[in-house]
Protein backbone atom coordinates (compact mmCIF):
# COMPACT_ATOMS: atom_id res chain seq x y z
CA UNK A 1 0.00 0.00 0.00
CA UNK A 2 1.53 3.45 -0.90
CA UNK A 3 1.27 6.18 1.42
CA UNK A 4 -0.81 9.11 -0.42
CA UNK A 5 0.42 12.40 -0.65
CA UNK A 6 -0.55 15.90 -0.32
CA UNK A 7 -1.52 17.71 -3.45
CA UNK A 8 0.80 20.26 -4.51
CA UNK A 9 -0.07 23.71 -4.77
CA UNK A 10 -0.69 23.40 -8.87
CA UNK A 11 -2.91 20.43 -7.79
CA UNK A 12 -4.85 22.29 -5.23
CA UNK A 13 -5.51 25.48 -7.72
CA UNK A 14 -6.75 23.38 -11.06
CA UNK A 15 -9.10 20.86 -8.65
CA UNK A 16 -10.27 24.34 -7.62
CA UNK A 17 -11.30 24.99 -11.09
CA UNK A 18 -8.37 27.76 -11.58
CA UNK A 19 -5.42 28.33 -14.01
CA UNK A 20 -2.55 27.68 -12.33
CA UNK A 21 0.53 30.88 -12.85
CA UNK A 22 3.48 31.74 -10.70
CA UNK A 23 1.81 34.27 -9.57
CA UNK A 24 -1.13 32.47 -7.98
CA UNK A 25 1.03 29.54 -7.28
CA UNK A 26 3.34 32.02 -4.82
CA UNK A 27 0.08 34.37 -3.48
CA UNK A 28 -1.11 30.67 -2.51
CA UNK A 29 1.85 29.68 -0.65
CA UNK A 30 2.72 32.96 0.59
CA UNK A 31 -0.81 33.31 2.38
CA UNK A 32 -0.25 30.23 4.11
CA UNK A 33 3.05 30.49 5.30
CA UNK A 34 1.96 33.78 6.64
CA UNK A 35 0.15 34.94 10.00
CA UNK A 36 -3.31 37.02 8.68
CA UNK A 37 -1.28 38.78 6.17
CA UNK A 38 -2.92 42.03 4.72
CA UNK A 39 -2.50 42.49 1.02
CA UNK A 40 1.09 44.53 1.31
CA UNK A 41 2.28 41.88 3.12
CA UNK A 42 1.20 38.79 0.76
CA UNK A 43 2.18 41.40 -2.51
CA UNK A 44 5.95 41.75 -0.59
CA UNK A 45 5.91 38.12 -0.50
CA UNK A 46 4.59 37.16 -4.12
CA UNK A 47 7.06 39.40 -5.36
CA UNK A 48 9.88 38.23 -3.58
CA UNK A 49 9.47 34.56 -5.04
CA UNK A 50 7.88 35.35 -8.74
CA UNK A 51 9.31 39.22 -9.08
CA UNK A 52 6.87 42.15 -9.88
CA UNK A 53 3.40 41.58 -9.92
CA UNK A 54 0.72 44.48 -9.45
CA UNK A 55 -0.96 45.22 -6.96
CA UNK A 56 -4.46 44.78 -8.53
CA UNK A 57 -2.99 41.11 -9.74
CA UNK A 58 -3.29 40.36 -5.91
CA UNK A 59 -6.27 41.25 -5.36
CA UNK A 60 -7.85 39.62 -7.90
CA UNK A 61 -5.66 36.32 -6.99
CA UNK A 62 -6.93 36.81 -3.79
CA UNK A 63 -10.28 37.60 -4.76
CA UNK A 64 -10.57 33.78 -6.52
CA UNK A 65 -8.80 32.42 -3.75
CA UNK A 66 -11.16 33.11 -1.31
CA UNK A 67 -13.68 32.17 -3.37
CA UNK A 68 -12.80 28.53 -4.14
CA UNK A 69 -12.08 28.22 -0.87
CA UNK A 70 -8.25 27.74 -0.89
CA UNK A 71 -7.94 30.87 1.59
CA UNK A 72 -10.14 32.76 4.01
CA UNK A 73 -10.73 36.21 4.39
CA UNK A 74 -11.15 37.84 7.75
CA UNK A 75 -12.01 41.15 8.45
CA UNK A 76 -12.48 42.84 12.01
CA UNK A 77 -14.41 45.78 12.47
CA UNK A 78 -12.30 48.70 11.57
CA UNK A 79 -9.85 46.93 9.67
CA UNK A 80 -8.33 46.08 6.53
CA UNK A 81 -8.65 42.54 5.35
CA UNK A 82 -6.38 39.83 6.11
CA UNK A 83 -5.57 36.17 4.65
CA UNK A 84 -5.06 32.78 6.07
CA UNK A 85 -4.83 29.04 4.35
CA UNK A 86 -6.51 27.92 7.31
CA UNK A 87 -9.96 26.96 5.91
CA UNK A 88 -12.75 24.65 5.68
CA UNK A 89 -12.93 24.16 9.75
CA UNK A 90 -15.04 27.05 10.89
CA UNK A 91 -12.57 28.14 13.73
CA UNK A 92 -12.36 31.98 14.90
CA UNK A 93 -9.92 34.94 16.02
CA UNK A 94 -8.76 36.71 18.83
CA UNK A 95 -7.90 40.63 17.92
CA UNK A 96 -5.91 42.60 20.20
CA UNK A 97 -7.52 46.16 20.63
CA UNK A 98 -4.31 48.08 20.64
CA UNK A 99 -2.03 46.53 17.94
CA UNK A 100 -4.26 44.65 16.07
CA UNK A 101 -2.53 41.43 16.27
CA UNK A 102 -4.83 38.81 15.21
CA UNK A 103 -4.63 34.84 16.53
CA UNK A 104 -6.96 31.75 16.07
CA UNK A 105 -9.32 30.30 18.09
CA UNK A 106 -10.91 26.91 17.86
CA UNK A 107 -14.35 26.49 18.31
CA UNK A 108 -15.29 26.92 22.30
CA UNK A 109 -17.18 23.76 22.03
CA UNK A 110 -15.90 21.27 20.11
CA UNK A 111 -17.16 20.15 16.72
CA UNK A 112 -18.45 23.71 15.68
CA UNK A 113 -21.91 23.50 17.75
CA UNK A 114 -21.63 27.35 16.70
CA UNK A 115 -22.91 26.55 13.42
CA UNK A 116 -26.55 25.63 15.43
CA UNK A 117 -28.11 29.00 15.65
CA UNK A 118 -31.28 30.02 18.42
CA UNK A 119 -32.93 31.10 15.52
CA UNK A 120 -31.63 30.37 11.74
CA UNK A 121 -34.92 32.45 9.89
CA UNK A 122 -34.83 29.58 8.16
CA UNK A 123 -30.87 29.48 6.62
CA UNK A 124 -29.04 27.33 5.60
CA UNK A 125 -25.72 28.05 7.90
CA UNK A 126 -22.62 26.68 6.63
CA UNK A 127 -20.28 28.66 8.33
CA UNK A 128 -20.15 31.01 11.70
CA UNK A 129 -17.92 34.13 12.22
CA UNK A 130 -16.85 34.80 16.01
CA UNK A 131 -14.17 37.62 16.81
CA UNK A 132 -12.95 37.43 20.06
CA UNK A 133 -11.94 41.25 21.11
CA UNK A 134 -9.27 42.21 23.82
CA UNK A 135 -5.29 42.65 24.67
CA UNK A 136 -2.53 40.70 23.72
CA UNK A 137 -0.34 39.49 26.18
CA UNK A 138 2.21 42.23 24.92
CA UNK A 139 -0.11 45.13 25.28
CA UNK A 140 -1.54 43.66 28.33
CA UNK A 141 1.69 44.20 29.84
CA UNK A 142 2.11 47.43 28.91
CA UNK A 143 -1.23 49.05 29.63
CA UNK A 144 -0.60 47.60 33.65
Amino acid sequence: MTASRAPTTAEELRGAGLRVTAARVALLETVREGDHLGVEAIASGVRDRVGHVSLQAVYEGLHALTAAGLVRRVEPAGDPARFEGRVGDNHHHVVCRTCRAIADVDCARGAAPCLTASDDHGFAIDEAEVIYWGLCPDCSATSS
